[in-house]
């Protein structure tokens, strides 16, 4: 990336050239067509929002961008490498983390084993030293859990890092969930309706860290989200999806003004 492509916000970040390039998605399952012909870009330190009405395919996209489903035609560009397939181990490799629209954490775990999990990639030594657990495994293993104390930390969940998370309230598990995907210190940061059932506070609480994270850590950040009221106040950019087509793209005051966006959520007939 070269550096007259990167832009400063009114806000003091800088925002930079692409880090993903999503070109001509189409999926299909069966005869049924998720996403059809999807173009857009992600740009290195902004925070991207994904958003339509439901079955407009957003979930299928970020599903295609983590290698959970595999396009029949388009590829995915992430830092200048083009692929039309990955795996979901090997997106995390690379710098890919997420959450999910259902919370997927290990219920019987506690907070503090649960973002552990997330330094799993992290953790370079073998089997042999982590079932041992003393010497380099030990060093390796105190290290990895200064960075999830630090993460408890900014999370503001240090009262519960002992709790088992099947325990705590769901807003709660929202943001453990979260910092396991932090706790992996992705490039790009992939976020599957973060705020859904959540309270009126709870998501002024997920907006503040998914901001901060951004700032903060320069993560880059593309999300999916319902709010249009929390697209409008944390994006810097949305692409909109209707019906597995991009129907809009561009800054949240232009989205928000565009009338096929309008009719979309409208419910107008196509």
């Amino acid at each position: 990336m070269s550096s007259d492509q990167s832009t400063q916000t009114a806000d003091g970040r800088t925002i930079g050239g692409p880090i993903m390039e999503v070109k001509d998605i189409s999926l299909k399952f069966g005869g049924v067509t998720a996403i059809k012909n999807i173009s857009f870009d992600i740009n290195e330190g902004e925070i991207r929002a994904i958003i339509g009405p439901n079955g407009a395919g957003k979930t299928s996209m970020l599903n295609v961008i983590n290698g959970f489903y595999h396009p029949q035609e388009g590829q995915i560009v992430f830092r200048g490498e083009a692929r039309t397939a990955m795996r979901p181990y090997v997106a995390a490799s690379q710098g890919i983390s997420r959450t999910f629209q259902n919370v997927a954490l290990f219920e019987g775990m506690s907070t503090l084993d649960n973002i552990m999990a997330g330094r799993t990639l992290k953790m370079k030594k073998n089997f042999f030293w982590q079932m041992l657990r003393f010497g380099p495994a030990e060093v390796e293993e105190f290290e990895h859990r200064k960075v999830v104390e630090e993460i408890i930390d900014f999370l503001e969940i240090q009262a519960i890092r002992k709790t088992p998370v099947g325990r705590l309230p769901y807003g709660l598990q929202k943001r453990v969930e979260l910092g396991r995907a932090l706790a992996a210190e992705p490039s790009l940061l992939l976020l599957d309706e973060p705020m859904a059932g959540m309270n009126v506070e709870e998501k002024e609480d997920m907006s503040r860290f998914i901001l901060d994270v951004n700032d903060q850590f320069g993560t880059t950040i593309a999300l999916i989200e319902h709010d249009m009221g929390v697209v409008m106040d944390i994006a810097d950019r949305v692409v909109v999806l209707d019906y597995g087509q991009k129907i809009a793209d561009g800054l949240p005051a232009e989205v928000q003004a565009n009338q096929d966006v309008i009719d979309a959520y409208l419910g107008v007939a196509h």
